[in-house]
């Protein structure tokens, strides 16, 4: 159950998941959820519907500090808004996600967003953990998708059965999760901090992926797209790209957490 947007609630304060709360920049609300610290069983079993084989090892994941989540992709006006630029190759709209960024794409905006100094204090901007973007979609559910384990036409923009939409879709269109974060299933695969690199069973806390990047393989993109069939759109699905590279179904999300 996700709650309304609470302007009162500090941002170092630890409220109910869900909470809302926004920043403002050059005009653009950029609205902000509420993740607390918690465990969860990070991955997906072999047996789930549509199992493949870049899903990730079932394991134990404690996330010992809460921190804010986006509620949406950043946008095409976000970017703008931030970067002065709109590299999306399917420039739609501004509350269309923006989409045709690297992973160093990411890295520019997150520091032209830091130049901006509007952080509160004690946080800053950045990508999630694959740890985290995982728990934020799954907002308390075990389930194949946030909603149940059948994959739904009208839950997300995704390959799916029909792929109706057939291209980006805005922001929002779709039924938020539980915790009143939006397109975390489809419409554009998201950039997380992580490289990639494969999981046992053994539990984890806090964790942030390899050192250093697996042979063959790059940072890791989460999610699924407009573009992917519903398997790439499942919770514990992911796949490793180069972080050079571009693509109109790739685009990302940011936290912002607590410096540590």
């Amino acid at each position: 159950m996700t709650c309304d947007k609470n302007e009162n609630v500090a941002w170092d304060a630890n409220p109910a998941a869900g909470t809302r709360k926004t920043l403002e920049i050059a005009g653009v609300e950029f609205p902000f959820r509420y993740c607390p610290s918690g465990t969860f069983t990070m991955g997906s079993p072999a047996s789930e519907t549509g199992f493949w084989a870049f899903l990730e090892t079932p394991r134990k994941v404690t996330l010992t500090r809460g921190f804010w989540t986006l509620e949406t992709s950043v946008t095409q006006g976000m970017y703008k808004a931030v970067d002065g630029s709109n590299p999306s190759a399917l420039k739609f709209g501004k509350r269309f996600p923006v989409e045709n960024v690297s992973w160093w794409h990411c890295q520019a905006f997150l520091e032209a967003l830091e130049r901006l100094n509007v952080a509160p204090t004690g946080f800053a901007f950045r990508l999630p953990w694959e740890a985290e973007w995982e728990y934020a979609c799954r907002a308390g559910t075990s389930t194949a998708y946030y909603w149940g384990d059948a994959w739904d036409d009208d839950r997300a923009n995704c390959g799916g059965l029909s792929n109706r939409d057939a291209a980006p879709s805005v922001v929002g269109r779709y039924d938020a999760n539980p915790w009143g974060l939006f397109d975390m299933s489809g419409n554009v695969a998201e950039w997380v901090a992580d490289w990639y690199g494969e999981y046992d069973a053994t539990p984890q806390t806090d964790p942030t992926g390899p050192s250093e990047p697996t042979p063959g393989w790059g940072r890791i993109v989460r999610g699924g797209s407009w573009d992917d069939e519903a398997d790439l759109c499942l919770s514990g699905s992911r796949l490793g790209e180069f972080p050079e590279d571009v693509n109109y179904i790739y685009g990302f999300r940011i936290v912002l957490a607590r410096k540590v």
